[in-house]
């Protein structure tokens, strides 16, 4: 598949006809044996809103359920991936949400990386869905997993609230910088509440105008300061906010590179952030990756995968170049 210009490695196709593609998935996966290189070249070449239509477009020809059929033909990460395709984008956010949540112990780095990376639309999306898909708020699952610090951040952040204005105040900034310094350097102690209202409330433009003050201030940058006052996830969380407002593609592409490198890839991360990105900025992050890494981010996938789960995973990212 050719790469798309612009943000997306995934375009919505120009002549889409649902009962066409819904007819080469039923081809695919009818009688003895999957085709499955047919099936990753339907789903790779159809935006997420047409794969949904699909669908809907294969049970009223087929009166059967494409989500159903793909569970008993596909199994294991190739299974994974293609079911994650077929989710709108807010329920695919609010299962990875819930999966975060769900058991022993809490996916911290699923939950920062989604409420760090949403805007305000994208977050309200995701808690009406979450609240019809498990019957319950997400901020009550956000409080009853996580606690301290943390818990306020990511209460913060799940509220959708964030000032969206693309107006840069100059006075604030070096307010809200001069704030941050006295809550942080230059108190015994960091008052983490501070960092907690700066981080989570103001526009993107605003808090880069803020970083560029408080690196006046402080003689440092912003991520310096958190490294040495915060630990943890906590600390984590900070510095992915600092991180997708100064350069998001920048941001994804080094959680991809942390997902593949050492022993053993991180086949959720790896899945989420490739199937979550595809349609948005997938080509920045793909330049990023290459920026930061020296290394085409299809030849790590490639090295990293292997068999139709691989082909899948080139096709989303636009090939193997």
């Amino acid at each position: 598949m050719a790469e798309a210009q612009g943000g997306g490695t995934v375009k919505a196709k120009s002549d889409f006809d649902g009962q066409k593609e819904a007819e080469a998935l039923r081809k695919a996966m009818k009688g003895l044996g999957t085709n499955e290189k047919a099936i990753i070249e339907v789903l790779t070449n159809l935006s997420n809103a047409q794969r949904v239509q699909t669908a809907i477009d294969y049970k009223t020809m087929f009166g059967r359920d494409l989500i159903k059929d793909f569970k008993s033909e596909l199994s294991g990460k190739l299974e994974a991936i293609v079911l994650a395709l077929m989710m709108p984008s807010p329920l695919f956010d609010a299962h990875a949400l819930k999966r975060a949540m769900k058991g022993a112990g809490t996916d911290e780095d699923a939950l920062i990386e989604i409420l760090c990376s949403r805007n305000n639309a994208e977050i309200t999306a995701i808690k009406l869905i979450y609240k019809k898909e498990f019957k319950n708020e997400l901020e009550e699952d956000i409080r009853s997993d996580t606690s301290g610090n943390l818990q306020k951040l990511f209460v913060s952040l799940s509220t959708g609230g964030r000032d969206e204005n693309a107006e840069v105040d100059s006075d604030k900034a070096k307010a809200d910088a001069k704030a941050l310094f006295e809550a942080g350097e230059k108190a015994m102690g960091t008052d983490e509440s501070r960092f907690n209202m700066i981080l989570a409330t103001r526009s993107y433009p605003q808090l880069r105008a803020t970083f560029d003050e408080y690196a006046k201030v402080a003689k440092k940058e912003i991520e310096a300061s958190i490294k040495s006052e915060m630990s943890g996830n906590l600390e984590k969380g900070m510095l992915s906010i600092v991180k997708v407002v100064r350069d998001k593609p920048a941001y994804f592409a080094e959680q991809l590179h942390a997902a593949m490198k050492g022993l053993g890839t991180d086949e959720k991360t790896l899945i989420r952030i490739l199937v979550s990105r595809c349609e948005k900025d997938l080509v920045q992050i793909k330049r990023e990756y290459f920026k930061m890494f020296k290394v085409p981010i299809a030849k790590s996938i490639a090295g990293d995968t292997s068999g139709d789960y691989r082909a899948m995973l080139l096709a989303i990212c636009g090939g193997p170049e």
